[in-house]
């Protein structure tokens, strides 16, 4: 192995390499995302049905669905389906929540301030930091735009 060419190498990982199936992969990521977005979309009507403006029924859905991502990460339902259907939890509210709340789950043992509150933006934190940076940008190229 020590002697091995770049291109032999390549040949021996993809022989010892268990063959990724792909195509099941792609669409259990499809059909859980889209469940996730369907889900999504049963709580906006249900909203809008009880008489929320369209604007007001979209963040109480945005809110529910971060609610019952984080209640799915703690009781551990969130791990499994990930694990299941790969990038399909991804989708980007409900993943973002996941996100915040698994490495704060994860770090609980080291206290509520050094644990908790310091790891539970480990992840998420620069998705916030680069996320609000960019939208100031866009925010002053738009303003910069319209008064030209």
């Amino acid at each position: 192995m020590d002697n091995m060419t770049p291109e032999a190498y390549q040949a021996y990982v993809r022989q010892k390499a268990p063959a990724s199936p792909i195509v099941r992969d792609t669409a259990l990521a499809f059909l859980t995302g889209g469940a996730i977005c369907a889900l999504g979309q049963v709580i906006l009507n249900g909203f809008l049905s009880l008489g929320l403006e369209k604007t007001d029924a979209g963040t109480a859905t945005s809110i529910s669905l971060v609610f019952l991502a984080a209640l799915a990460t703690g009781a551990g339902l969130y791990t499994r389906l990930a694990r299941f259907a790969g990038a399909g939890t991804l989708v980007p509210i409900t993943g973002f929540a996941n996100a915040v709340v698994s490495p704060a789950l994860d770090f609980k043992s080291e206290g509520f301030i050094t644990g908790t509150a310091v790891k539970m933006f480990t992840i998420a934190g620069p998705v916030i930091a680069f996320g609000t940076a960019a939208s100031v940008v866009y925010g002053a190229v738009l303003m910069l735009l319209k008064n030209a």
